[in-house]
């Protein structure tokens, strides 16, 4: 079978797709299980939108563990030395985990002081830190599993953390209904804190698993040995560009954030409907940027210039029709994916409003994820950090300061999100092109 066959492809992203969507399942369970609660369902949904986005930076920032560890493996695994790197995954988890816990010690206090940046005040703002302070817990296990899904993708194995991402989407969703709503007089309902616990015994669960498929089906150790990897330097590097880039990613989310919990209870709410949707597509035609990854990473070490372009191409086909697929489905369950998630009209009302603008958008989703996975395979790290800078602070700034004067609300947002995909993704498409089609025609 062809690296490159569709049904190569497939293979990879399929599972990746699933196993790609376990985090902002977490956070749409959350959602529609809080959404409607008996009691300040509308307050509540704000507060899980407000730490769920703070949650997503800290586990974009530190979870590109997974993209450094995935493209250093897959290039030794193309240039057939593997054995060279089977310490790293191990000492990059040591690391990275120690790094979540100092995190955790540093944020935990000030989580009421870091909710009001985001213009959390009231009940809202009780009902964030009360959510957070559970939450956080679960964050060093996560990104445990993150690297540990890094790990198997570089060795192109998309398989098990398939079959974790699965398990713990399920839990979550059975320990949502039972810990929130409660079981009569055997479990009370604890309300935001439940779907809280419940997030976090799935986080526990998968990580868990992770190290279990991982040292039972592969030769990788977990034990963490010293000195060192000689290539923990270039890993370094990578996640430092990767670092300041994803606060760049962080900038956009909290500005889009801050100003719509500044409109309102109502558009806050509608925002955390419209923003986890968005990630959950988002992360649905990750999928075919996983295969990317583990590809293109595999291609550039074995020097396949030509195959790499072949590649490109295929998954430009697969990823805009995802997109399309996406958007469909979308346009024909529009009022009843609102209905999941709220009952207040005045939430589904400003959230209709803006939900066809997310759906346009995932085409344009699909070739900036798939290009940003390619790039990330490569190991052009740098040269996606500074995309990011200018697609952040160049575009996606200047234009919700723009909408935000003329009182576009929601709208907004959602206008400057859009433009701000366009930027990340057309120049990837040209600069992987300019670099690589001249390689392909001179081997």
């Amino acid at each position: 079978m062809s690296i490159i066959s569709s049904k190569n492809i497939n293979r990879l992203a399929i599972p990746a797709l699933i196993s790609g969507v376990s985090e902002p399942i977490l956070s749409l369970t959350d959602a529609a299980v809080i959404g409607n609660i008996e009691f300040n369902a509308t307050e509540s949904l704000a507060a899980v939108g407000i730490v769920s986005t703070f949650l997503s930076m800290l586990i974009w920032v530190l979870g590109q563990t997974r993209s450094a560890i995935s493209s250093i493996v897959s290039q030794y695994l193309g240039a057939g030395k593997i054995n060279a790197i089977k310490n790293l995954p191990s000492q990059a988890i040591f690391l990275i985990t120690s790094l979540s816990v100092v995190i955790i010690l540093g944020t935990y206090p000030f989580s009421e002081a870091i909710f009001k940046l985001y213009n959390a005040s009231g009940m809202i703002l009780d009902y964030s830190v009360d959510y957070y302070s559970i939450r956080v817990f679960g964050f060093p296990f996560t990104l445990f599993t993150i690297a540990i899904f890094g790990t198997f993708r570089g060795l192109q194995n998309t398989f098990y953390p398939m079959v974790i991402a699965i398990t713990g989407a399920l839990v979550n969703v059975l320990f949502d209904v039972l810990l929130v709503y409660g079981v009569g007089t055997t479990i009370p309902a604890l309300n935001i804190k439940g779907a809280a616990y419940a997030s976090v015994i799935a986080q526990v669960l998968m990580a868990v698993l992770s190290a279990y498929y991982l040292l039972k089906k592969t030769d990788i150790p977990l034990m963490v040995k010293f000195p060192f990897n000689p290539e923990i330097k270039r890993f370094t590097y990578m996640i430092l560009n990767l670092f300041v880039r994803t606060l760049a990613l962080n900038v956009t989310l909290y500005f889009a954030t801050s100003f719509a919990t500044a409109y309102g209870t109502k558009y806050i709410a509608a925002y955390t409907i419209a923003i986890n949707l968005w990630f959950f597509g988002a992360f649905l035609i990750d999928g075919y940027a996983s295969a990317g990854n583990i590809l293109s990473g595999k291609l550039l070490g074995g020097k396949h210039y030509k195959t790499l372009i072949d590649l490109s191409n295929k998954l430009i086909r697969f990823g805009i029709a995802a997109g399309l697929i996406i958007t469909a489905t979308g346009f024909i369950l529009y009022y009843p994916i609102g209905n999941l998630f709220s009952n207040d009209p005045e939430v589904l009302s400003a959230f209709y409003d803006v939900f066809w603008i997310i759906l346009i958008m995932q085409p344009l989703c699909a070739l900036s994820f798939i290009f940003d996975g390619v790039f990330k395979g490569l190991g052009k790290m740098k040269y996606l950090r500074n995309l990011l800078l200018v697609a952040t602070f160049i575009v996606f700034v200047p234009i919700v300061l723009l909408t935000d004067y003329l009182d576009l609300k929601l709208y907004g947002i959602f206008i400057a999100l859009t433009f701000w995909i366009i930027a990340r993704g057309i120049p990837l498409i040209i600069k992987f092109r300019k670099t690589f089609i001249p390689l392909a025609q001179n081997p």
